[in-house]
């Protein structure tokens, strides 16, 4: 190759090395791709085996989400989120790459629902002390500070509070 040649290989290598530079790395959302994941596969074991011991979950999800499925007089009911409880009874638990279908039991009437895991903003199993939030994208645009990043906190205790920058250690869920 010649000195020209050289110089063309260079300038595009260089142009690619400063196009990446500025892409970045999403941490913020494959933080919750992976938390996604996560709820995923305890949803798929939950729905092959069943809740194990103590083990239920609080759901709440965004009602207003294009996909997610309820019965009108539910949404009617819960126009911006529901919590729903995973827990004594549930049926007809399926699970795809998207979200799941269960149905449950609202005042003695047994409603169907899909649940699109990006609709989800908290996810808790008190029995263990876990919990997942997530960041929907309508949250994003309330917080004006220029400085923020996207963060995907977890919740100690329970989803009433309210905890940031906070380093969690894993070994009090360990048995």
């Amino acid at each position: 190759m010649n000195a020209a040649g050289r110089r063309v290989t260079w300038a595009r290598n260089k142009a690619k090395v400063e196009a990446d530079m500025t892409r970045g790395i999403d941490y913020g959302n494959l933080m919750h791709d992976a938390m996604r994941g996560l709820i995923r596969s305890v949803m798929e074991d939950v729905a092959q085996n069943g809740l194990p011991g103590a083990h239920h979950f609080f759901i709440t999800v965004d009602t207003g989400h294009p996909d997610m499925q309820m019965a009108d007089w539910l949404r009617d009911r819960y126009p911006e989120e529901i919590t729903l409880v995973v827990q004594n009874w549930f049926d007809s638990l399926a699970v795809d790459p998207d979200g799941f279908a269960i149905t449950l039991n609202f005042g003695n009437s047994p409603e169907p629902l899909y649940i699109p895991f990006d609709a989800i903003s908290t996810f808790v199993d008190p029995s263990v002390e876990f919990g997942l939030r997530f960041e929907l994208q309508g949250d994003e645009d309330e917080d004006d500070d220029d400085d923020s990043f996207d963060e995907a906190p977890m919740l100690e205790d329970a989803p009433s509070e309210e905890k940031s920058g906070e380093v969690v250690s894993l070994d009090k869920f360990r048995k």
